[in-house]
């Protein structure tokens, strides 16, 4: 999938004849979903760690549905680390989804990435 593409499940709008447009993000834009409830993580046992138990600030990782033309360093279906104060949220057909900018983004992580990693890994 390209930079300029989108996928069918990111449609959205009316057009004049009543049929869903597809949507293409503008600029440095990127469009990421969070995969669980929001908040909510595992810790390595296993153990669901709800959102109240949060403390200070923590970044959340999520993947990228559709990134806009001039975002370089991050592709659709990697993950990106970012802080969840750096956000607008968006509603398409029923599903959330988050839209940043790009220097919003701490970390991206992929399989495209391997060469010259860090040695960390999801």
């Amino acid at each position: 999938m390209t930079h300029s593409q989108t996928t069918d499940r990111l449609t959205d709008g009316v057009g004049a004849d009543g049929e869903k447009l597809p949507i293409q993000m503008l600029n440095d834009r990127v469009l990421v979903h969070l995969g669980g409830p929001e908040g909510e993580r595992r810790s390595t046992g296993g153990i669901l760690i709800p959102a109240t138990a949060q403390i200070g600030k923590r970044l959340v990782w999520a993947e990228v549905m559709a990134v806009g033309p001039n975002v370089r360093s991050m592709e659709t279906g990697d993950q990106v680390l970012f802080s969840p104060e750096d956000r607008y949220e968006v509603e398409v057909r029923g599903d959330d989804y988050i839209i940043l900018r790009e220097r919003d983004v701490h970390a991206v992580a992929s399989e495209r990435l391997s060469e010259g990693s860090t040695g960390l890994y999801l």
